[in-house]
């Protein structure tokens, strides 16, 4: 029986009619509705005609989270009088609930994307709805670009609801094709904002880290929100270790603490969002799962701890991790609304009005931060590898594609122009990341589908930190479990053996074990074969107590304690690189040996020569390597010349071309070179590192081919080198002493030194000397600057206009040091008489012989 009366208080269904006309006049709307005005339980009920409204139509919800999914159909069952699995189910990655009569069915945005791969048409789907587009998933931007791109071609009568509390409206209206937005104004509650700052200091979150301090600062609030307002408390924190710690704070706190987040047991679940039992007050711990899409019955206060966890790549090193950020300001709203759907209700938040002020607005989208692998599989997949045709609010980031592309293509999965392979199309449909797709399909191969499957689901949703650091012993706990993780970690390896179908490979391994009747192989070495599958450039070798060295280049460390010290080598499944730290930190690792990270790591194998400069010096070795791991090295004593001279240059590269001998006259003329270069230009030549590296050949030879060492390029006169570049063909080069000088010759006959190196030669000479000159001296039609030295050859002044200075400057400096040196002559008109080295007495005397 319909529940006529909870539908008709749910303030959207003012919203539904116009929404009904956009869809028909253009196929595509963007409905705006804030938290609790039943956006994500009516507005599909409405356009599946379940109401009374309208056409039958067979409606798809998509929303980011299990949980969310769950939640959404099992309250649209309710308002229908059902159970989810009728007119009403749902679909989750492990789960499903949906029956022969189901017409709206609520599905994770995985789930809608596995869907699309499988049947781009979405045959028998009338309507898709994106639930909470403004969270910019993925996922979800990906759903949204394939489903545009199916209207386009294939399907031009699907119709495609963008729905949002708070989202970038305009944004996603031109996305989908100047769809109208359809803003639904709900009987929103009133919800009062408590700023609660810790009172001391607190570090700002750093990787996974939060400083213990807030974490107990929010606990308090917690209690003193118990304390002033009256029903069940929400507090947000980023994730399931905060969560706990905070669930130990509130001991003896006078109310049932709960903890809602992605990996709580779905019982637990579904009794958070059923309500209290009104007996006693409740703590709801969560982490955003609890942001939208459902409703926590009961609930009259926020706490906001207001941090937030959002995915980020280190592209350089291989390493994906969470990491800790401060929420967004639309976060901030969405949480606060949580504490008004049902009656007045207040928000504390953890940070101070004028910090509000400085967040972000949106979060971060995360494809512009996110590992983009699983990305480019499916963007291969759907015929478009460079994902360039795709209808994005942010296109991909080029250097994340990139790197993207590298790992599919080391796994097989796309074709050296990225197109997607016969395999690939078979790891997409795996529903886990193309690296564990990877190491389901080939360690199946090895070690049967059912023991690479077990693996393939631990990694897939990474276990508790009660279970350690050793992939295998995690193993051994998941299987005799008894918690929510073990759960779900058993019905994971159900699906991925089923999903392998009848074997591996043909002619391989099948589900159950080893192909040819192989004997049975360790839950270590099954572990460490597998996740070395999964993250080949991660395989690490042991260089010294709890310092490892991975393929990749980059150091790893083990915990303190941990079991696996003293292993020679590890695959390392997951590890973080914490803020300024030298090292990757090593959260799950196997013990694996050489052979397994050879047969893993295969493709980063060289062989072979390797001539490079290191150290400050040319090495020459054989050498036999995995990434950055050498296996076998030996010296090389003939290497062969033209690797020696490519070492070289990479040398003067690194180190600049100070490794070649300058004298005072060579870096003289290299510096008369650059200033003619500035001044005329062509034909005179570049003498920067870059340009003088760039055309080695034409003034290091022959002398560098000959060079084998360091020691070697010290011994190359650089200035002999240089003149090999003057512009001998057009006979310029034959007026460079003319254009750029060593010296110019002054009135008193002396032959001054030009210093050259900045935008003007700088002439450095005796005051005196300069007596009876009008004009400034010029280089190439520079005029230079003029140090006017004292007799003592101290600086004076400055000057690039001399007549100006005899005019207007000369008379302070004359007055300042005629008292000084008074054996030197100071006319009052320096122009009228003849330039001297000599003081006066002696001018005198030279003047008499």
């Amino acid at each position: 029986m319909i529940r006529t009366d909870a539908l008709a208080d749910l303030p959207v269904r003012t919203a539904v009619p116009a929404l009904r006309r956009a869809l028909d006049e253009r196929g595509t709307a963007v409905l705006c509705a804030p938290p609790g005005t039943g956006k994500t339980t009516l507005v599909p009920l409405a356009l599946a005609g379940l109401t009374g409204e309208g056409p039958p139509r067979r409606v798809v919800v998509a929303e980011p989270r299990r949980i969310a999914a769950r939640a959404a159909a099992r309250r649209m069952a309710w308002l229908l009088g059902e159970r989810p699995g009728g007119r009403v189910g749902f679909t989750v990655r492990g789960e499903r609930a949906v029956g022969p009569d189901t017409v709206v069915e609520v599905v994770t945005t995985g789930v809608l994307l596995q869907r699309l791969q499988r049947d781009q048409e979405l045959s028998g789907t009338d309507v898709v709805i994106l639930d909470e587009c403004h969270e910019r998933h993925l996922d979800a931007d990906t759903a949204a670009a394939f489903l545009l791109d199916v209207r386009e071609t294939l399907r031009p009568d699907l119709r495609l609801v963008a729905a949002s509390a708070t989202t970038d409206a305009e944004g996603w209206a031109q996305l989908l094709g100047g769809a109208q937005v359809i803003e639904a104004t709900g009987i929103s509650h009133p919800v009062e904002v408590v700023w609660a700052p810790p009172t001391a200091p607190v570090r700002p979150p750093h990787g996974m880290r939060v400083d213990p301090a807030l974490l107990a600062h929010v606990a308090q609030v917690v209690r003193r929100a118990l304390a002033e307002r009256d029903g069940d408390v929400l507090c947000f924190l980023p994730g399931v270790g905060e969560i706990a710690q905070v669930a130990g704070r509130l001991a003896g706190a006078g109310a049932e603490v709960l903890q809602v987040h992605g990996r709580a047991p779905a019982a637990v679940q579904d009794a958070v969002l059923a309500g209290g039992s009104g007996v006693g007050r409740r703590v709801v711990l969560a982490t955003s799962v609890a942001e939208s899409s459902l409703t926590v019955p009961g609930v009259r206060v926020v706490v906001d701890s207001g941090l937030a966890r959002e995915p980020r790549t280190d592209h350089a090193r291989g390493l994906s991790a969470l990491t800790t950020v401060r929420a967004s300001q639309a976060t901030g709203r969405q949480r606060a609304g949580r504490a008004g759907r049902e009656a007045p209700g207040a928000v504390y938040r953890c940070w101070t009005e004028a910090e509000d002020g400085r967040l972000a607005r949106f979060p971060a989208p995360e494809i512009r931060v996110a590992d983009l692998a699983a990305f480019a599989l499916r963007a291969a997949c759907w015929g478009d590898p460079g994902a360039v045709g795709l209808a994005l609010l942010d296109p991909p980031p080029t250097g994340a594609m990139s790197a993207a592309r590298e790992v599919l293509t080391a796994v097989g999965a796309v074709d050296g122009d990225g197109r997607v392979t016969g395999r690939g199309t078979r790891m997409s449909r795996l529903g886990v990341h193309p690296r564990l797709a990877r190491a389901l399909v080939d360690g199946a191969r090895e070690v049967g589908g059912r023991r690479a499957a077990e693996v393939v689901a631990l990694l897939s949703e990474e276990p508790p930190r009660a279970y350690g650091d050793d992939l295998a012993a995690a193993l051994r706990t998941a299987r005799r479990g008894g918690d929510g993780y073990a759960a779900r970690w058993r019905q994971e390896v159900r699906r991925l053996s089923s999903s392998l179908g009848d074997g591996a490979e043909a002619g391989h391994a099948t589900a159950d074990g080893p192909a040819g009747g192989a004997a049975p192989v360790t839950d270590d070495a099954v572990a460490g074969l597998v996740a070395a599958l999964a993250f080949p450039e991660r395989v690490a070798r042991a260089r010294g107590g709890e310092a490892f060295l991975m393929a990749s280049g980059t150091g790893a460390a083990l915990r303190d304690g941990s079991g696996l010290r003293g292993s020679p080598w590890l695959a390392v499944a997951v590890a973080d690189r914490p803020t300024h730290a030298a090292s990757a930190r090593v959260r799950l690792a196997a013990v694996i040996d050489e052979d397994t990270a050879v047969l893993a790591a295969g493709h980063l194998r060289f062989r072979g020569e390797e001539v490079r400069w290191s150290d400050g010096d040319v090495v020459a070795r054989v050498v036999d390597r995995l990434g950055a791991v050498e296996l076998v090295v030996r010296p090389l004593k003939q290497p062969a010349p033209e690797l020696v001279r490519t070492a070289l240059l990479e040398g003067l590269r690194r180190e600049g071309t100070g490794l070649l001998r300058w004298t005072r006259d060579s870096e003289q003329l290299r510096a008369r070179l650059a200033f003619l270069h500035g001044a005329l230009g062509t034909p005179w030549p570049e003498v920067s590192d870059e340009a003088l590296l760039a055309r080695a050949g034409e003034w290091l030879e022959p002398e560098l081919s000959r060079a084998r060492r360091r020691s070697d390029l010290g011994r190359i006169d650089a200035g002999q080198a240089l003149r090999r570049l003057l512009p001998w063909a057009t006979g310029e080069a034959s007026r460079l002493d003319e254009l750029a000088p060593e010296r110019i010759e002054v009135p008193s006959g002396s032959r001054i030194r030009v210093e050259y190196g900045g935008e003007q030669p700088v002439l450095a000479v005796k005051l005196q000397e300069l007596f009876g000159l009008a004009e400034t001296p010029s280089v190439a039609g520079v005029p230079v600057l003029v140090h006017l030295l004292s007799p003592a050859g101290r600086p004076a002044a400055v000057t690039a206009d001399l007549a100006s200075f005899w005019r207007e400057g000369y008379r302070a400096v004359r007055a300042e040091l005629r008292g000084r040196y008074p054996r030197h002559p100071w006319p009052e008109d320096p122009t009228t008489v003849a330039a001297t080295r000599f003081t006066s007495a002696r001018l005198k005397r030279e003047q008499r012989s």
